[in-house]
């Protein structure tokens, strides 16, 4: 970036820099893509991901969407107050134990999560667009290496 013609001071990517830095930088510039769609859609990019993961597996009580997503209690909470208040999502008791609830995604959650998954998908294939299949295919294969299908501790918000 530069300010007054002149290079911005702060540190810059180069293609020997560490690599959690790149990792750091490709995934704040793929979230700011997605944070901008979920945006024109009138969501948080963390409301995006709550529905997504609603969509992805349904039946989950409050407590483990939280720990799905590495959200605390109250941030979890905020988000749901807000999307319940826009009718994307409803809360139900959970069968068997009423003292758990089951957030679920409404019929119009579901149509707004899809038209934020197709506009992010665009984005990203935007982003994206100098690679081959095969090479983005590669780095699907090499991330999901890296990070495995364990529980991780950090939050994907």
């Amino acid at each position: 970036m530069t300010v007054g013609g002149a290079q911005a001071p702060g540190p810059r990517p180069s293609l020997d820099s560490e690599l959690t830095w790149l990792l750091h930088r490709a995934a704040q510039h793929m979230h700011n893509a997605t944070g901008d769609q979920a945006g024109k859609h009138g969501l948080a990019l963390r409301e995006y991901i709550v529905l997504s993961a609603l969509h992805k597996t349904p039946g989950l009580t409050q407590g483990e969407l939280g720990r799905a997503l590495s959200l605390d209690k109250s941030t979890l909470m905020s988000r749901l107050d807000r999307l319940e208040l826009k009718s994307l999502v409803v809360r139900r008791n959970a069968p068997g134990d009423r003292r758990l609830r089951m957030p679920e995604i409404t019929a119009r959650g579901e149509i707004l999560r899809a038209a934020v998954a197709e506009a992010s998908a665009a984005a990203e294939a935007s982003v994206l667009d100098g690679f081959s299949p095969d090479d983005v295919a590669s780095l699907r294969r090499m991330l999901f290496a890296v990070i495995g299908d364990s529980e991780d501790r950090g939050s994907c918000l």
